[in-house]
């Protein structure tokens, strides 16, 4: 569909611009932290910054595809859309790739896809749209349906097993409810039942009686309360992630030049502790920079909600913008050791072609919402 010039006013150009800065420094970063493991197996030091891009002119394509149909033209494919995702979920769990003892990724050419991913807003798509024609309701009955409806993807997830990912999913079932006007006391109690659960099946797991958590998770669960009474075991992620933000300083040690992730101590420096490179490498400031332009995105996205035409647009936009915000608080809560280890990304910045082609859909819908604001249909 074309979109008449005169409504391209309505384009959010300081949200495009902030997400392009922050998807530059995430190439400056991922060729730093993966520069001195890469040279040393004899590989080009722009191995993964090539895939990296590749991901963000794939990204690119299909954000613009997405901005240029009326979000209003999805809800007729929600449920296609929804229920193609579990088959996807449930699929690769028997032909998905393994790695590093999880099974979350098909192989597709020279890209692994991560169908958790495109999960997440094909979640917030059904969710806004059952809202939606529910509008009004704030009882047990649309709290319990909507729930039903998160937990199927994300108990799929936990069995991969991606615990991070499946935390992401309940984060959006809460933010995109609240969002609704759905009432909070039977939210906060419905959040209760939730950490009961969790709790109960920590309790089961520890106790060997069912083997609801891996073994792995029980400990990262576990290590992050006090990391160094394993320090050269499950501690030992958190330890080096913690020296490396504490040493970068004000401005940094300066690209290569982080001492924890060259000499290879901080691990999967280009993906989960990504953030740790950058505030050992470009300092504080470096890191209050990345923080404030994630902050600005945030703050834009939940702007367009709010701005929004029709409450199915304000649910979207919510929901998109909801994933930034809660990879952000866990990622970097993780890499400052004040929450467990999950895995979970840094949108922009991490390198994964999933991760990158995912976030810049969620912009996408958000600008879809924004620009279609205007009180004239087309």
């Amino acid at each position: 569909m074309k979109i008449p010039r005169r409504y391209w006013r309505n384009l959010d150009w300081p949200l495009i611009l902030a997400v392009a800065v922050l998807t530059a420094i995430g190439m400056v970063v991922i060729y730093s932290a993966s520069y001195s493991q890469l040279t040393a197996a004899g590989n080009s030091p722009f191995y993964y910054v090539r895939r990296q891009a590749l991901a963000l002119v794939l990204g690119i394509a299909i954000a613009v595809l997405i901005v240029s149909i009326d979000y209003r033209a999805w809800k007729r494919w929600t449920r296609l859309i929804y229920f193609l995702s579990l088959l996807l979920l449930g699929g690769v769990l028997t032909l998905g790739k393994t790695i590093f003892g999880s099974q979350r990724w098909f192989r597709v050419g020279p890209f692994n896809i991560q169908p958790s991913e495109l999960a997440k807003l094909a979640l917030i798509l059904l969710l806004a749209r059952f809202l939606e024609k529910r509008r009004g309701a704030k009882g047990w009955p649309l709290i319990g349906q909507a729930l039903l409806l998160t937990l199927v993807p994300a108990g799929l997830i936990l069995i991969q097993p991606d615990m991070g990912t499946a935390i992401i999913f309940v984060g959006l079932f809460f933010a995109i409810l609240y969002i609704a006007g759905a009432h909070p006391k039977k939210l906060a109690l419905t959040g209760l039942g939730l950490t009961a659960a969790s709790a109960g099946a920590i309790l089961v797991s520890i106790k060997g009686w069912i083997p609801i958590i891996k073994p792995y998770q029980l400990t990262r669960l576990l290590v992050f309360l006090n990391p160094y009474a394993d320090r050269d075991g499950a501690g030992w992620n958190i330890i080096q992630s913690m020296i490396a933000i504490g040493s970068g300083g004000f401005l940094g040690k300066g690209i290569l030049n982080g001492t924890q992730s060259s000499l290879h101590f901080l691990p999967a420096n280009h993906t989960d502790f990504v953030f740790s490179v950058i505030a050992e490498e470009f300092g504080f400031l470096g890191a209050m920079t990345v923080l404030t332009l994630f902050l600005f995105i945030i703050w834009r996205g939940f702007r367009i909600a709010y701005l929004a035409k029709d409450i199915y647009g304000t649910l979207l936009a919510a929901g998109a913008t909801s994933i930034f915000f809660f990879h952000l608080v866990i990622n970097v809560g993780m890499t400052l050791g004040i929450m467990p280890i999950t895995g979970l990304p840094l949108p922009f910045i991490t390198a994964g072609g999933s991760t990158m082609v995912t976030s810049l859909m969620a912009v996408a819908i958000i600008l879809n919402v924004g620009l279609r604001r205007s009180k004239i249909m087309f």
